[in-house]
C-alpha cells in the first residue's frame, strides 16, 4: 500500500462530526433510576443512577440520558426515601 492511498482510507475513517445527541431521552419523576439497557437478555448490566443536582444522568453503558421531569418532587425530602 502506498502511502497516498494509506492517507486516503485514514481520511474516510475521521468522524465528519461530532454525534452530541443522546441516544434516548427518559423522563422520570424521581431522582433515582435504574437502567439495563432495555434490550432483555441484549441489554446491559443493571446499574443504578442518581440524577443529582442537575436532575440528568447519561447511562455509561446505552448513553440513554435521564432526565427529571420538570415540577417532579425530585425525591428530596423523607418522605421520597421511605421504603
Amino acid at each position: 500500500m502506498t502511502g497516498r492511498k494509506a492517507t486516503a482510507i485514514m481520511s474516510r475513517r475521521v468522524r465528519r462530526e461530532i454525534v452530541t445527541e443522546p441516544f434516548e431521552i427518559i423522563t422520570v419523576d424521581t431522582d433515582r433510576v435504574a437502567c439495563d439497557g432495555g434490550g432483555g437478555a441484549l441489554g446491559h448490566p443493571k446499574v443504578y443512577l442518581n440524577l443529582g443536582k442537575e436532575g440528568r444522568v447519561e447511562c455509561p453503558y446505552c448513553s440513554r440520558l435521564y432526565v427529571l421531569r420538570e415540577g417532579a418532587p425530585g425525591g428530596t425530602g423523607a418522605a421520597a426515601h421511605a421504603h
